[in-house]
């Protein structure tokens, strides 16, 4: 009773969100000229939070640890690195030539067959265990960062403004019929994860519990795992990357909820995120005046609260 309190609460307080975004400083006469165009944007704050609370969500139940994000994997730098190299090989005015759905669907494909890969140790001949392919994912992540930086140093400092303009999440200008692709993949996981929420709930009791209650757990890992980097992927090459998101309000909704059910924490995480993106665009655009992007705000909140989740840890 406790969890869905809160998810009607949670729902109440979202729904309250979008009506001040949506509805803020508009007026009959400018009603048709905001709408649709706030109806586009709030849609692209909902996917992206939706995608992002899922996937964390996903990715801390099969790795058993709740500080860690997908971002461990490297996807974000590995993002980072494809828009460096797009910049850096066709420069500025030819990457306006290209069109976005060449540049989304290449981002996408890259960071999914990254993931493949990485994540195809995890049933290989050696089975090299979890564990280690996050290592991998983190010396991947470093590596891609490492090389984007060396690229940037490289670029014109005029061209350089493009690259930088992507380094951070970004919900001023979503391309509507790649926000219609992303949907459909993201309701493509979704129906794929809502019949195995129950599995989430034994593979959170921990693989040899898992494994002693009937669960396949090398072949669900891995599954639950690509789904995950298709999230992610999706989400990152949409709008940017928004790295500590995922783990403050997964966190943040497993205390709320006090429950293990993912079929509640799943609500949860998505009102929580939608809410805080919701919200923190509206800060954004009417108190900061676009001055400063949500992904740093996000992501100053969300290293705060992982600082505290550290600290919180080595006292246990």
């Amino acid at each position: 009773m406790h969890a869905k309190r809160t998810i009607a609460l949670l729902s109440l307080c979202f729904l309250a969100s979008v009506l001040a975004f949506l509805l803020w400083n508009v007026t009959s006469a400018n009603l048709l000229y905001h709408l649709p165009r706030r109806a586009v944007k709030l849609a692209a704050l909902c996917m992206t939070g939706s995608a992002i609370a899922l996937s964390t969500l996903m990715f801390q139940t099969v790795t058993a640890n709740n500080i860690l994000t997908p971002s461990i994997l490297g996807l974000d730098s590995l993002y980072l690195l494809i828009q460096t190299m797009i910049v850096f090989l066709f420069g500025s005015k030819q990457l306006a030539l290209i069109k976005r759905h060449s540049e989304y669907l290449l981002s996408v494909v890259l960071m999914v067959v990254f993931s493949l890969i990485l994540f195809s140790l995890l049933l290989g001949k050696r089975n090299m265990g979890l564990s280690l392919v996050l290592l991998l994912g983190m010396m991947f992540g470093q590596l891609f960062g490492g090389i984007a930086s060396f690229i940037q140093m490289l670029i014109d400092p005029n061209e350089f403004l493009t690259v930088q303009a992507r380094l951070f999440a970004s919900f001023n200008s979503v391309n509507t019929s790649l926000l219609f692709v992303s949907s459909l993949l993201f309701g493509g996981v979704f129906l794929v994860v809502l019949p195995n929420l129950d599995t989430l709930d034994v593979l959170s009791l921990g693989r040899d519990t898992a494994i002693s209650l009937g669960i396949d757990y090398p072949l669900k890992s891995r599954l639950f795992l690509v789904l995950v980097a298709i999230l992610t992927s999706v989400a990152t090459a949409l709008v940017g990357p928004v790295t500590f998101l995922g783990l403050l309000v997964v966190n943040l909704a497993k205390q709320m909820a006090k429950t293990y059910r993912h079929r509640l924490l799943l609500p949860v995480s998505c009102l929580l995120s939608m809410t805080s993106l919701v919200l923190g665009q509206l800060l954004i655009e009417r108190i900061f005046q676009f001055n400063t992007p949500i992904s740093i705000i996000i992501n100053f909140l969300g290293g705060m609260y992982f600082l505290s989740l550290l600290i919180s840890r080595g006292k246990a």
